[in-house]
């Protein structure tokens, strides 16, 4: 395969994460990282990182939209539900792990 259809379909493929996340906003990001240990707010973080390697200007509250399809805040008020103890138990024991994959602390 070559490089261009490569990233064709990495390109393609994210996409597709996203859309599923987007459709799937009864799955919370903290149910999200305490299985995966990436959220909807990971792959923003890495979308910027991404736009900043290549010097494409773009903003944290853009890199956010780009994923969520809104404005976080919008989503979080549509979406977004109070932490259980359980999921704040779990996160916590696996928080170092979460560190090293996309900075969450």
């Amino acid at each position: 395969m070559n490089e261009q259809d490569r990233i064709k379909l990495e390109a393609a493929a994210f996409r597709g994460l996203v859309g599923h996340l987007r459709e799937r906003s009864d799955v919370q990001n903290i149910d999200i990282m305490n299985l995966a240990g990436f959220c909807r707010n990971c792959l923003s973080k890495w979308y910027k990182a991404a736009a900043d390697a290549q010097g494409i200007p773009l903003t944290k509250e853009e890199s956010l939209q780009a994923i969520y399809g809104m404005s976080y805040d919008e989503w979080k008020e549509r979406y977004q539900r109070e932490v259980t103890e359980e999921q704040m138990e779990r996160f916590n024991q696996t928080k170092p792990l979460h560190a090293k994959i996309s900075g969450h602390v």
